[in-house]
């Protein structure tokens, strides 16, 4: 995603100017928005509360300022700035991590942001994407340019199947139909169920969704998927994210303020490192049982 994040970046310096703060990252992949953006790509170094708090000037000042680095080093390092200079400012500074949840693998939880963006949602008027389909990226990065709030995009990696279509880009949308549970998956982890989910039969499928922005995803629940669970569905989410501030207890509570109750509720999330030991991105997510065999089989038999 972070190739679609740049090609979509040289575009929108054609439609508007603005500047772009990397933390001494994005080799390989950044070249491209750099030499596009000449004085306006600048390297702050390997600085991210400093960086946090020069996006928030220069957004004060009136210039767009969006802010990169790994998720862990963008989110966690400067939190204080994000929440004081950024969002207590109410400035439209746009924050970009990339490799969120496991995505880092062996590099070890230093690397891993499997908090973020329910930190970040914890912040005045933040707003948050994770794309889940590099066509998505587009998408968010539009979105987050042309708002006035602070914003935050979590980039993964794509896991789409090669022929598969998607529905027209929305923060909440239905990827598979089917009969059996409702199954919400937050970003890209969605990919690796798409194949398992084609599989099945419809009338044991999973009726597959899939959310990629918040709040706004959370406070506007799509009617035919509230339909779905008013009928008596089990309601299952699964994400990269731990249990505390994390997009399915925000949904439950969503739900249960306007009085809808999913026949039975399973939450499938990030358990942190149960063996002590790193591994890769598919090494933790089966760690932590949100794998497609792993979910499947729990809620299917």
């Amino acid at each position: 995603m972070r190739n679609a994040a740049s090609v979509v970046w040289q575009k929108l310096f054609e439609e508007q100017e603005y500047a772009f703060i990397t933390g001494d990252l994005g080799f390989m992949a950044l070249e491209p928005v750099r030499d596009k953006l000449g004085k306006w790509f600048i390297n702050g170094g390997i600085s991210e509360q400093n960086i946090v708090s020069v996006a928030a000037g220069m957004s004060k000042m009136g210039v767009q300022t969006w802010a990169y680095s790994i998720a862990p080093f963008i989110y966690a390092r400067p939190f204080e700035q994000i929440r004081n200079d950024v969002c207590l400012n109410k400035l439209p500074v746009k924050l970009v991590g990339n490799g969120g949840g496991y995505a880092y693998g062996s590099m070890g939880s230093s690397h891993h942001a499997i908090e973020d963006y329910g930190v970040m949602l914890t912040l005045q008027g933040m707003n948050v994407h994770v794309p889940a389909f590099a066509e998505d990226v587009e998408h968010a990065v539009r979105r987050m340019a042309t708002t006035p709030e602070p914003a935050y995009l979590r980039l993964g990696r794509c896991e789409k199947p090669k022929d598969f279509v998607l529905p027209a880009y929305a923060p909440w949308r239905q990827l598979l139909e089917g009969e059996g549970p409702v199954l919400v998956v937050i970003g890209p982890l969605v990919g690796s169920y798409i194949a398992p989910l084609l599989a099945l039969a419809p009338s044991k499928r999973p009726s597959l969704w899939v959310l990629t922005e918040m709040p706004a995803g959370l406070d506007e629940l799509p009617e035919l998927m509230i339909q779905e669970i008013k009928a008596g569905r089990s309601l299952v989410v699964v994400e990269e994210h731990v249990a505390h501030g994390s997009a399915g207890h925000h949904l439950l509570a969503r739900l249960h303020a306007q009085a809808i109750a999913p026949a039975t509720f399973q939450h499938f999330c990030a358990q942190g490192y149960p063996s002590g030991f790193y591994g890769s991105q598919v090494y933790h997510r089966q760690e932590s049982n949100i794998d497609a065999n792993h979910v499947l089989k729990a809620i299917l038999g």
